[in-house]
């Protein structure tokens, strides 16, 4: 069965900003790839020396209720993932399913070195679809950087400009104020 082409827009909106660092979820990873979450985790702990700290992480509570918050989850118990997404497994007959503990994130790095320890065809057009995504985000943010400080030279060129005018308009205000502050000429007939 040939993989479907992932999209980097749809990627991208699954790209969330943890600790300074643009990280994706487990789950998101997971559903990505066509794996259980579970099983994604479970080759990763298999493959526990790939992945150091700075290439995967478990997200605090306060972390996760701030995540939530951005895709909407409403309840913590039942939390199926963002953007309204069902879990891959069958939510049980009784209670709510979902989450039992806090997710992993994982960062650009991480996300390559998955390649490494979910080993399938899949797994590889996944995570060129996903280091694309990574590359055109980092792309975006650095034209927005430069942007930014075009905006802030031009600024600056035209206050030096505009502050003449400025002066100009509060000189003839204050004229005016002081022709105003002037006692009145009667019209008419003075005798």
């Amino acid at each position: 069965m040939p993989t479907p082409m992932i999209k980097p827009e749809s990627v991208a909106r699954l790209v969330f900003f943890v600790r300074g660092e643009r990280v994706m979820l487990d789950s998101d990873l997971a559903a990505l790839y066509g794996v259980e979450t579970k099983s994604l985790n479970r080759a990763v702990k298999r493959n526990a020396a790939r992945f150091p700290e700075d290439f995967m992480f478990r997200v605090s509570e306060g972390e996760w209720a701030a995540l939530k918050c951005q895709f909407g989850t409403s309840n913590a118990s039942a939390a199926a993932g963002p953007k309204g997404r069902v879990p891959t497994k069958a939510a049980p007959t009784k209670g709510r399913g979902g989450r039992r503990g806090l997710p992993y994130v994982f960062t650009e790095q991480g996300v390559a070195m998955l390649s490494s320890a979910l080993n399938s065809t899949r797994a590889i057009q996944v995570n060129i679809a996903i280091m694309r995504t990574f590359v055109q985000l980092r792309r975006l943010m650095d034209s927005n950087r430069e942007l930014a400080r075009k905006i802030e030279t031009l600024e600056r060129k035209y206050d030096e400009q505009f502050a003449v005018v400025f002066d100009a308009i509060k000189q003839l205000i204050a004229d005016d104020e002081a022709r105003k502050a002037q006692p009145k000429r009667r019209i008419g007939f003075v005798p």
